[in-house]
């Protein structure tokens, strides 16, 4: 694949998104880590990765069985591990075609922007075998999966708002923020765009992918009174993207999966009352002030009954040396847990009331 290839199919994908070229080119360098092929016996391939936890969920049998004793499946993620090279990759999806063709295309991720066969259906794909041919057919067919699976998920209006952190957790998932993906992306954006500054997104203080803490966990709460399905976690991620969406289309608003204004409005009809503080958390709740008590102060007061112990020793036995030493050392050791057990409670109960819209 030569560059004028990628540009024209960024230049394609760009003008059906309605985003700029300059966007849709750090979104291919960065999800391909700036490699689109590879080379495979004679030929060049799409960059591919078999997940083996994925093939052992779609077999059953002496399918599953021989794949497990050949090293290909595995019920837990992970266990399966992926060669360095691609073409050692293209090796293992072979011999899992072998075993069970349709179950080995879907258990593997596909080109530049490494869908996953398995959403061959959701994409609009007859097969995974046609998923599959496009990603096969060269740089289009690569940025065509790519485009698919954005309209999918709803992240057309954070590219083109260029906001990279929900761009970046719709995509990447919740560690997006871990790998820099989103300070990548705008990096990346900069350059195509000849060192022009992306603009505040047009969401700023509004909740939306990528945002955590306690008002998204009051939007959770809500949505989940509105009907919706999903966990309240205090982390607007992909299910909470997919509620809000809901409830956007049904009350007729702009369905872009961002709790605005509007969308906060609409779902007012599910408070009870003014006083109502829908998915706050008591103390008890949060679990770094849960453990800041129990590990901190807890292990201080055991030390304490520990300290005093050994004192009742010495009033009965008198003075043996060393164990003096050693009740000083613990009650200094007491006080100390029990000081960092308050300070870990402490900032656990700060940061469970307050709220990243999203990373910076």
């Amino acid at each position: 694949m030569s560059d004028r290839e990628i540009t024209a199919a960024a230049r394609q994908s760009a003008k059906r998104l309605g985003i700029e070229v300059a966007t849709m080119l750090a979104v291919i360098e960065i999800e391909s880590a700036g490699k689109v092929y590879s080379t495979v016996g004679r030929g060049h391939e799409p960059l591919i990765r078999f997940e083996g936890h994925y093939f052992d969920r779609r077999l059953s049998g002496p399918a599953r069985e021989r794949a497990r004793r050949e090293g290909l499946a595995h019920p837990s993620a992970g266990k399966v591990k992926n060669p360095t090279s691609q073409a050692a990759r293209w090796t293992m999806l072979n011999k899992a075609i072998l075993i069970d063709a349709k179950a080995a295309l879907e258990s593997t991720s596909w080109g530049l922007g490494q869908v996953m066969g398995a959403h061959w259906k959701w994409l609009g794909f007859g097969s995974v075998d046609e998923l599959v041919n496009t990603a096969r057919g060269g740089a289009a067919g690569q940025v065509e999966l790519m485009v698919r699976y954005i309209e999918k998920a709803g992240l057309k209006g954070a590219l083109q708002r260029r906001d990279w952190a929900a761009f970046a957790r719709g995509y990447n998932g919740p560690a997006f923020a871990k790998h820099g993906y989103h300070t990548k992306l705008a990096s990346a954006y900069r350059r195509y765009a000849a060192g022009r500054e992306p603009a505040a997104p047009s969401a700023a203080g509004m909740l939306r992918l990528g945002s955590r803490g306690a008002r998204v966990r009051e939007l959770q709460q809500l949505l989940l009174r509105a009907g919706q399905s999903l966990l309240v976690d205090g982390d607007f991620g992909p299910a909470t993207h997919k509620a809000v969406m809901a409830v956007q289309k049904g009350a007729n608003l702009e369905v872009d999966g961002v709790a605005g204004p509007q969308t906060m409005r609409a779902l007012e009809a599910y408070r009870h009352g003014a006083g109502d503080r829908p998915g706050e958390q008591r103390v008890t709740e949060i679990g770094d002030v849960r453990d800041g008590i129990a590990t901190g102060v807890g292990g201080g007061v055991s030390l304490e009954v520990v300290r005093r112990t050994i004192d009742d020793a010495l009033y009965q036995v008198g003075t043996v040396p060393g164990l003096e030493t050693i009740s000083t050392g613990l009650a200094i050791l007491a006080a100390l847990l029990a000081i960092g057990g308050l300070v870990w409670a402490g900032i656990g109960w700060w940061r469970a009331r307050r709220t990243v819209e999203a990373p910076t």
